[in-house]
């Protein structure tokens, strides 16, 4: 009985080639040999599971045969196999010349189906996503914002509802599938033959074709038209954040489910402001006697208003002065952020020369 690698790996069948890497790598570390606690024969156990399960094609051989072995189960037994071990297909009742190797995803899709495993059908497309830039002023994203688009897309045909056919006339049965939206047909392939199932050409799986198709849409149930979206901006929006609207995105074909729109947020830089998260920094032109003399001084704010700040003795202009809660609104939560000032010495043009001994008894004071 073959090893179960999936088990041996501890993922599931299904598992994509970096969940199977990140097991091996994480197993591999556990009991390798050279660390304490290591398992040399579980340690080869894993690498042989990886050797398998990371290549492509032995990973079929294996899922469809249990072994990774290129002779597929023992095909060669009993005198088929040709040059080289691989199978004569003659002795199968297939030539090289009768064999078409154009489709090879038909081929594995018929031979899955043929054990029992239903590949997945297709069904009417979902109509396509999209995207859209809206860009919003700073005041925007503070306040938050009410905002409408239009989107040339593909809409559905209201003439025939999406359905592609024209409404007063019907719909009748699809005579190739009778009505099953399906059809089977047998196929031959290097592994035998097998029965397929596929989707119905003729009424592309609806089970039934309209008696009349719909001259606005010519049977795709949707047309080039325009969205009018009404976008919610949220108060404290990031930039370059992504706002989903659902069924917002292209029709989908005869009444499938629309696609989503997604809507970028760019936020145009400020005149005044520079935003750092939920903080913004101001630059602020400081005159030296205004410092000297201790007056507040006058600073505006993203809300449109101004306040008045102190500068506290002893503090170091090099650094940013933090007024609280003057930032912006943190998405998601309660509060603001934080106005930060950056502020920028400005000596007086000139001094007369009472400023100048004013100066001078204050630097003898210290």
């Amino acid at each position: 009985m073959s090893k179960d690698y999936y088990n041996i790996l501890g993922v599931q069948k299904s598992a994509t080639e970096d969940e199977i890497k990140k097991a091996y790598r994480k197993l591999a570390h556990q009991y390798h040999p050279d660390k304490p606690g290591g398992n040399e024969k579980k340690f080869k156990e894993i690498s042989e599971a990886y050797q398998v399960l990371s290549d492509k094609t032995k990973r079929i051989n294996y899922d469809s045969f249990g072994t990774a072995e290129p002779n597929m189960g023992g095909f060669g037994a009993g005198g088929h196999e040709g040059f080289g071990g691989m199978p004569n297909w003659e002795n199968f009742g297939f030539s090289a010349e009768g064999m078409n190797f154009g489709d090879i995803g038909d081929i594995f899709e018929t031979f899955f189906e043929g054990m029992g495993v239903k590949p997945r059908r297709r069904t009417y497309e979902r109509g396509a996503d999209l995207e859209v830039i809206e860009e919003i002023s700073l005041e925007e994203a503070f306040r938050g914002a009410t905002k409408h688009v239009k989107i040339k897309t593909l809409v559905r045909c209201e003439i025939c509802k999406g359905q592609g056919g024209d409404l007063s006339a019907g719909f009748k049965s699809c005579a190739t599938c009778a009505g099953q939206g399906e059809v089977r047909e047998q196929k031959k392939t290097f592994f035998g033959s097998f029965s397929q199932v596929k989707l119905c050409a003729s009424c592309h799986g609806a089970g039934q074709i309209p008696n009349k198709v719909c001259a606005s849409c010519k049977g795709l149930g949707k047309i080039s038209g325009e969205r009018s979206i009404k976008i919610e901006i949220a108060q404290g929006i990031e930039n370059d954040q992504l706002i989903k609207i659902k069924d917002a995105g292209e029709a989908g074909d005869r009444g499938a489910a629309a696609g989503d729109l997604y809507v970028r947020v760019r936020i145009r830089p400020h005149h005044l402001f520079e935003r750092r998260g939920s903080d913004l920094v101001v630059k602020k032109d400081l005159n030296i006697l205004d410092l000297l003399l201790g007056k507040k001084i006058e600073i505006p704010t993203i809300s449109g208003g101004k306040i008045n700040v102190e500068i506290p003795a002893h503090f170091n202009l090099k650094e940013n002065l933090k007024v609280s809660g003057e930032g912006m609104p943190r998405l998601g939560s309660f509060g603001r952020g934080d106005m930060l000032v950056n502020f920028m010495i400005k000596a007086p043009k000139k001094l007369s020369g009472k400023a100048k001994k004013l100066l001078e008894e204050i630097e003898k004071s210290e």
